[in-house]
Formats: structure tokens, C-alpha cells, sequence
């Protein structure tokens, strides 16, 4: 099953970047506006990890994170706490309350998405891999190596990154401007052509020695990773 990972903003635009961002990770997301509605959420299903706006409608974050603590079923569930609160006082608080991280707004996407990886790592290091495996394809994140049969495959950075974005979410379509958005950034101003280009190198890496095309195209919707190896649609 995928990380779950639980918003509980009440800035429906905030909200929208994270799900668009941590989905684009594969990570499994719902939300909740208001901390009563979270709480019940909470009773009913326990996600991997809480991002936990400080103000909120219902229930304050603060309270949430104190009662999450209390529950014998959330006592040690990762919680991120996302404030426009960044005084001294206020991360002692937030992280005396039981935080296990406090980010404070506005924040880099990037750096929540790494944190959030960091917390699930240590706490449930099950969750986030750092060996990305399909078939005979082994992709390293931490020494940034590419296996295939055992042989190892120099991949350039822009292409190394393609590869670990679409390996995460195996048969997932992404669109290009999807691939430009999640590998390249939102405010990278590239033609969404060079994603053909990329894809291109990285097609020709993998394949140098005839094996089985791994990525696949879906004509008109993109490009995704099928570890079954199945070709172009």
C-alpha cells in the first residue's frame, strides 16, 4: 500500500499545491479543512504522517497535536507543523506540543517534500525506499547509481531524476508539462519538447543493449514507467 499522508490546512489553495506535489511523489493524500474534521478522520483511519496547519477552524493544530499524542493509536504517528508562526517561542511550542517538525510559511515545496521523506524515514523507514526496483532495473537515490542486469549505467543528472520520477509511481501517465512541473520545477520556463529530448537519452540509455524498453508512451496523454516492460501503446 502507498504512504498515506494526511493535510489539514484550511487555505484550500495551500492545500492544492501539497496534494498536486506529494501525489506527483506517490504518496497516497486526503485533507481536511478544520481540526474537529481532522480529528474524526483520525478515529476512523491513521494515516503515515499529519501535516498540521497551527490555525484552524474547529480545533487549533496545537490542541490536535496534543490530543494526537494522548490517542494510544497516534501517539508516535509523524506530525509536521505548518505556521505562519515563526518567533523562537512559537517553534518551542509547536515542537513541545509534540511536532515532530515545524515549517513555517511560506516554504519551499522542495524542502517540505524533503522532510517529509527524512520523518517518514526514520519513523516508518519501510515507507520511503531508497532502492527503487522494477525488473531488472535498480535506481539508488542515495549514491545516485543505475543498475540493469547488474551493470551499472551512467546516466546524466536531468536524466537520472526523469527516471526516479517516473519509477515512483509505476503506470502512472504523466503528462509533459506533469514531467517539466515535477523534474525540472514549476518555475523553470522549458519547451515541453525537451521532455521528448530526455526521455530520448534516457530510452537510449537503458536500452543500449536491445533490452526491453521500460518506459512506455501513451500517444497524446505522455509517457509513464511500466515495470512490466510492455512497450508503447
Amino acid at each position: 500500500m502507498r504512504t498515506r499522508i494526511l493535510i489539514v490546512e484550511d487555505e484550500e489553495a495551500l492545500t492544492t499545491l501539497l496534494r498536486y506535489n506529494l501525489e506527483a511523489e506517490g504518496f497516497e493524500v486526503d485533507s481536511a479543512a478544520r481540526g474537529d474534521e481532522a480529528e474524526l478522520r483520525l478515529q476512523e483511519q491513521v494515516p503515515d504522517l499529519i501535516l498540521l496547519d497551527w490555525m484552524l477552524p474547529g480545533l487549533s493544530g496545537i490542541e490536535l497535536c496534543r490530543r494526537v499524542r494522548a490517542r494510544r493509536e497516534t501517539a508516535s504517528l509523524p506530525v509536521i507543523m505548518l505556521t505562519a508562526r515563526g518567533e523562537e517561542g512559537d517553534r518551542i511550542r509547536g515542537l513541545g506540543t509534540g511536532a515532530d517538525d515545524y515549517i513555517v510559511k511560506p516554504f519551499s515545496v522542495p524542502e517540505l517534500l524533503a522532510r517529509v521523506r527524512a520523518l517518514l524515514r526514520r519513523a516508518k523507514p519501510t515507507h520511503v525506499a531508497n532502492l527503487l526496483e522494477a525488473g531488472d532495473i535498480e535506481l539508488d537515490r542515495d549514491s545516485h547509481r543505475l543498475r540493469r542486469a547488474g551493470s551499472e549505467i551512467h546516466l546524466g543528472p536531468t536524466e537520472f531524476k526523469l527516471l526516479e520520477f517516473l519509477m515512483q509511481s509505476p503506470g502512472r501517465v504523466y503528462s509533459r508539462e506533469q514531467l517539466l512541473d515535477g523534474v525540472w520545477g514549476h518555475d523553470v520556463y522549458i519547451d515541453e519538447r525537451t521532455v521528448d529530448v530526455h526521455v530520448g537519452r534516457l530510452r537510449k540509455a537503458l536500452n543500449r543493449t536491445g533490452e526491453t524498453d521500460p518506459i512506455r508512451t501513451v500517444r497524446g496523454s505522455g509517457y509513464a514507467f511500466d515495470e512490466t516492460f510492455s512497450g508503447e501503446d
